[in-house]
This record gives C-alpha cells, sequence and structure tokens, in this order.
C-alpha cells in the first residue's frame, strides 16, 4: 500500500481513466482535471466543492470526461476518480460517507447551474449478493437536471480496494438506454480496479 503522498499521486494517477479509456470519440471536458492537492466534499447546503486534502488522504485525482453528441443523441459526460488514503480506515470511512450522504442529501447540487435528485445508495460489502471483486462497493442512483431544462440518468459507483476508492459517475443523454450506461460505468470502474489491484501486486 502507498505510504507517502507521491507514492498515492503515482497509484491514483495510473488509475484513473482518461478520455480514451472510456472508448472510442470520448474527450476531455473542461476543466479537464481536478486540482491537484483537493478532493471533492458535499458540504452542509448540500453543494460539492473541492477542499484541501485531509493529513490522512495522500492523493485524489479525478478526471472529467464527455463523449460529444451527434446524429440525434445528447452529450454523455462522465468522471472518474481514486483517492488514496494513509490507512484501511480511513477508505472504510470514505465509504461510510458516500452511503449516509445520499440520506442527509437526497438533492445535490455539483455545480451551479446542475442539480442531482431523488438520489438513493445502496452498499454491497464483499461477498454480499456475489460481489468479488472490491472490499466494499457502493452505487448511487438520481436524475441530473439543468437549469436550462431536460433530465437525464444519473449514477455514481465507488469502489474500495485496500486503501484505495476508485469511482465513476455517468450522466445519460438523449438517445441512450439505462442499460448502455449502466454498462458504460461497470466497464469503467472494472477497468480502473483491475488497475489499481495490478499495481498493489506490483506488477
Amino acid at each position: 500500500m502507498p505510504r507517502t503522498s507521491a507514492d498515492g499521486r503515482t497509484l491514483a494517477d495510473s488509475a484513473v481513466l482518461a478520455p480514451g479509456d472510456w472508448g472510442r470519440g470520448f474527450v476531455a471536458q473542461s476543466p479537464a482535471a481536478s486540482t491537484p492537492g483537493t478532493w471533492a466534499v458535499l458540504d452542509g447546503n448540500c453543494r460539492w466543492e473541492r477542499q484541501k486534502l485531509p493529513r490522512k488522504v495522500l492523493a485524489s485525482v479525478s478526471r472529467y470526461s464527455r463523449l460529444p453528441g451527434g446524429g440525434g443523441k445528447g452529450t454523455v459526460k462522465v468522471t472518474a476518480a481514486a483517492t488514496v488514503h494513509a490507512s484501511v480506515l480511513g477508505a472504510d470511512q470514505q465509504m461510510s460517507t458516500t452511503l449516509e450522504e445520499v440520506l442527509r442529501c437526497p438533492e445535490q447540487q455539483p455545480r451551479s447551474d446542475e442539480r442531482i435528485t431523488g438520489l438513493m445508495s445502496l452498499g454491497t460489502p464483499f461477498g454480499a449478493r456475489g460481489q468479488q471483486y472490491a472490499d466494499d462497493y457502493v452505487i448511487e442512483d438520481g436524475a441530473y437536471v439543468r437549469k436550462s431544462g431536460g433530465t437525464q440518468p444519473y449514477r455514481w459507483m465507488v469502489a474500495r480496494l485496500g486503501t484505495v476508492v476508485v469511482a465513476v459517475s455517468v450522466t445519460g443523454a438523449k438517445g441512450y438506454s439505462e442499460q448502455e450506461l449502466q454498462q458504460l460505468g461497470t466497464d469503467a470502474l472494472a477497468k480502473m480496479l483491475g488497475r489499481v489491484q495490478r499495481r498493489l501486486e506490483g506488477k
């Protein structure tokens, strides 16, 4: 497991998907990545903001990509993130917080002109319901709403391996089924977990 911030940053950088890792046609959003030395925090007003990393968090990296619309389809937006903690306890606490935040904030504001409503979460530890790929797993489902109008499916998937927490979000768009969006997120999370596993095994 990583012991220093530099090691944590190296692991997080290697795990988080770049636009091309999502599939053909994906490009970077603007901004393309999070500010180094920060992580995403849900504040008391249910708004997401970037804050300085706590002392026991070694590194956190987020990258933002999109699949531009065309041919009658809208633009799909995705996020890939990895956070490396100094201990398993810290990583486990992040998972617990993720699960509980939906109870506190079933409606959240990722940006000033965006809302996520009707959020529901479900946690599945290793071995439960056939879950064999991570020490812990949390999924959130809801609806993404822009001020300009229109509602699309939203999914946030989070998994923990040891001290590392990886996550992906998928915001739907016109012309895409929920099954397609779910598969996109599932494949991305599996790819990130595989990268983390190989790094931790020294391969």
